[in-house]
């Protein structure tokens, strides 16, 4: 286990990185869609959002919710988007557990 740790530490920044940048594209993908919902023109699948969301934008498809109001009424959009940061937080305390046992 210790090992594991070792080896997240280094390369966390990498996934560090790839969180931010996945969160801005599902950030900027969830405005679109907004902005097309609004005007009536072709809409990005919500299979999309959410495979956007699952591989790391979720921080940044939470802010676009909370920013465009988009999707927040939606229930069954919004569980999917909970299970999704559900296991994205239990990934990153299981990480965090490995970092902790190479430290010790």
């Amino acid at each position: 286990m210790a090992e594991i740790g070792e080896r997240i530490v280094e390369w966390w920044p990498w996934l560090l990185g790839w969180v931010l940048l996945s969160s801005l594209i599902a950030f900027v993908a969830h405005g679109r869609d907004k902005r097309a919902a609004r005007l009536g023109r072709r809409r990005t699948p919500e299979r999309t959002l959410h495979l956007l969301e699952l591989i790391g934008g979720w921080p940044g498809a939470l802010l676009a919710m909370t920013v465009f109001h988009h999707k927040t009424r939606k229930a069954s959009y919004f569980l999917v988007t909970a299970l999704i940061v559900l296991v994205w937080t239990a990934a990153g305390m299981l990480m965090a557990r490995s970092i902790l046992a190479s430290a010790g």
